[in-house]
């Protein structure tokens, strides 16, 4: 039964939409031999380097699935029943990533991750006849996806947050590998950003979801600050004249002694 709304109804439960701009996506490698592979195509992958790949990723999706029914008929008369027998899943997952600059991390990783699933290289191997890929009879063979030197992983997770960071969902991919990547057409015409759309496949996925504030630094109980006691540091801790080796104080809960170290003093700003 329908009944009036107050305005303190619809702030509590419309004016808190969740939004798409917030979420992060952690890009796994396989196992076995795919470090060195790595190395011997040019990427050395420290964790500066994953983490700079997982930040360059600026579009993703929340995937989704469906349930496969039969029809059974005429068991009651006029009725068509459906039973549902099995789930299914997207085959795929696009992301896309923001091209660097310094060395084409995102096309470089995923290129030589699909080099690795069917054994690719432009040196001669012997178990090609003693001929690389750039020999006209070159020709391939695939990796075993699963054991030492798989090259399918269970590390694919994209996670849905929100700013204040209190909920979160978790959609971790099983047995995910890139599957294509999209062509970037390049031109004269004005410049644009270069990005990179990768397909990963995947069998399924496992979502999770719970509180995000056990793993949020702001919501520890030594970084317990308001946010105008936020906004406090964040203006003095640019203030040229502080000297945070002259600090007196401890770091509180409440905040930091920034006056301690001079940040009342105030900072001049000379162009270039």
């Amino acid at each position: 039964m329908s009944s009036p709304k107050t305005i303190a109804d619809i702030k509590l439960n419309l004016l808190r939409p969740a939004l798409t701009s917030h979420f992060a996506v952690t890009i796994p490698k396989p196992g076995g031999g795919f470090d060195g592979f790595l190395a011997s195509n040019g990427i050395t992958l420290t964790s500066l380097n994953r983490g700079k790949l997982n930040l360059l990723c600026s579009e993703a999706v929340l995937p989704g699935s469906n349930l496969a029914t039969f029809e059974i008929n005429d068991n009651f008369h006029g009725v068509t029943e459906r039973h549902a027998y099995r789930r299914v899943y997207d085959d795929r997952i696009d992301l896309t990533f923001y091209v660097d600059a310094d060395n084409y991390l995102p096309i470089r990783y995923f290129e030589t991750w699909m080099k690795y699933i069917v054994d690719e290289s432009a040196n001669p191997q012997a178990a090609r006849g003693g001929v690389g890929s750039v020999n006209n009879s070159y020709f391939y063979r695939v990796r075993y996806p699963e054991g030492l030197n798989g090259y399918t992983t269970d590390g694919l997770t994209v996670t849905k947050f929100e700013r204040d960071y209190k909920q979160n969902l978790e959609y971790k991919f099983i047995r995910s590998f890139p599957i294509s990547i999209n062509s970037m057409p390049v031109s004269y015409d004005s410049s644009s950003l270069l990005k990179c759309t990768v397909s990963m496949s995947y069998i399924r996925y496992v979502l999770t979801q719970g509180s995000a504030a056990a793993s949020n630094p702001a919501t520890q109980s030594n970084f317990n600050l308001t946010p105008q006691q936020l906004a406090n540091i964040n203006t003095q801790a640019f203030n040229p004249n502080i000297d945070l080796s002259s600090i007196t104080g401890n770091i509180t809960p409440g905040g930091v002694p920034f006056d301690s170290a001079g940040a009342s003093q105030t900072s001049t700003f000379t162009p270039f």
